[in-house]
C-alpha cells in the first residue's frame, strides 16, 4: 500500500495538483461553458502571438483528466500564460470537470491509432533524442495511448505548440510564461532547443486522434 501511495504521489506531482473532490463530469454541460474556450480553441488553424507565434493546441480528442489537471496547474500558476490564467482562475473544479468532458467527447467520431511503434520511423539522431528522455514510457509508443489518462496525448499536435510547450519548461523567474514541472523541467534541460524542435516536429507528423471541432459564432 505505501508503493501505491508513494506513485500516485509521484503521478500528481508530474501533472498537477489535482482537487481532492470528486466531481462529476457534464459534457453537455460543459459544451455551454465553453465559449471562452471556442475563440481560440475552436478555429483551426488559429495563432497564439504571446509570447511567441503559434497554433494554440488542439484539445478536442485530448484526455478529460489531463485537461482537468492543465486547468488547475494554470488555476494555481503553475503554468504562466496571462490569457490562460485568466480564464482559469474564474473556473470552479465542477467548471474544469464539465468542460475537460466536453471536450474529451469531441474526439470520440475519430479513428482510434494502432498500437505499437509508428509506422513512420523516426530518424536515427531523433530516435537517439527520444530514448534519451525515455518519451514513450509515459506517451506510449505511438504518443497517442499513454500510460495514464492524466497524460497528454501528443501525437499530431501541432509542431511549433509542442515546440513553444517544451520551451517552457526552461522558463524561470518571468512572471508571465513558463511551466514549473519539476519532471518534465528535468527532461527538457537534457535537450538543446534545437532538439527540441526536431522531437517536436516528427511527434507532430504523427497520425493522432486530437483535432480542431470548428464551434458556431453564432450560440
Amino acid at each position: 500500500m505505501r508503493s501505491l501511495s508513494a506513485f500516485a504521489l509521484s503521478l500528481s506531482l508530474m501533472f498537477g495538483t489535482f482537487s481532492t473532490a470528486v466531481v462529476a463530469q457534464d459534457a453537455k454541460a460543459g459544451e455551454g461553458k465553453a465559449q471562452l474556450c471556442i475563440g481560440c480553441h475552436g478555429i483551426a488553424g488559429y495563432q497564439a502571438s504571446f509570447p511567441e507565434i503559434h497554433k494554440v493546441p488542439m484539445i478536442s480528442g485530448q484526455s478529460a483528466p489531463y485537461i482537468v489537471s492543465a486547468l488547475a496547474a494554470y488555476k494555481k500558476g503553475d503554468r504562466l500564460h496571462p490569457t490562460m490564467r485568466g480564464i482559469a482562475v474564474a473556473l470552479s473544479d465542477q467548471d474544469m470537470a464539465d468542460l475537460a468532458a466536453f471536450y474529451e467527447s469531441q474526439g470520440k467520431s475519430v479513428a482510434s491509432v494502432p498500437a505499437g511503434p509508428p509506422k513512420v520511423a523516426p530518424s536515427a539522431r531523433v530516435a537517439e533524442l527520444l530514448k534519451k528522455a525515455n518519451c514513450a514510457s509515459c506517451h506510449g509508443e505511438n504518443f497517442t495511448t499513454p500510460i495514464s489518462p492524466t497524460y497528454p496525448k501528443i501525437a499530431g499536435q501541432h509542431p511549433d505548440y509542442l515546440y513553444f510547450a517544451l520551451k517552457s519548461y526552461f522558463i524561470e523567474g518571468n512572471p508571465k510564461v513558463g511551466r514549473k514541472h519539476a519532471i518534465m523541467g528535468s527532461m527538457v534541460r537534457q535537450y538543446t532547443n534545437a532538439d527540441l524542435k526536431e522531437m517536436a516536429n516528427y511527434i507532430g507528423s504523427l497520425p493522432g486522434t486530437l483535432q480542431t471541432v470548428p464551434q458556431s459564432r453564432f450560440r
